[in-house]
């Protein structure tokens, strides 16, 4: 693979989720062969994981749904009719993701300072979450 294509910032939103969009992406991405390998671990898991059980859903029921669209309106329409979740609930969804590494777990605490460093960025303070590492991380802030 020659060019690494970023998926969106998890701060992007579609019918009022954070991280949806950036789940889509990797999905579309891992369709047509172009998801680069560091992706390929966590698709479905770890934060996709987390969307995916706010709105009650498997991954492979979700890769079905954007395999049989053809754009973001398709998947956004077929969330709304098929994902009913409040507002409250999106928004305490995102704040459960913008809150990881939680402050009493150790072992993420860790995981985040060394894929910091990892990056050369393990002098940035402002690099506090996950979410902000996905973005420093792949040149968005």
């Amino acid at each position: 693979m020659s060019e690494l294509i970023y998926p969106r910032s998890p701060r992007e939103t579609m019918d009022g989720w954070h991280y949806l969009p950036r789940y889509v992406d990797k999905i579309r991405l891992h369709l047509a062969g172009k998801l680069h390998a560091d992706y390929h671990e966590n698709l479905g898991k770890a934060f996709d994981g987390f969307w995916l059980k706010a709105a009650g859903l498997t991954h492979e029921q979700f890769v079905a749904v954007v395999k049989n669209s053809l754009t973001d309106g398709e998947v956004c329409d077929w969330v709304r009719v098929n994902v009913k979740r409040t507002q409250a609930e999106k928004d305490a969804h995102w704040a459960d993701i913008l809150s990881r590494p939680l402050a009493h777990d150790a072992a993420a605490l860790g995981r985040l300072k060394m894929r910091k460093e990892q990056a050369g960025i393990g002098h940035r303070d402002d690099v506090k979450c996950f979410v902000d590492m996905l973005d420093a991380d792949e040149k968005r802030i």
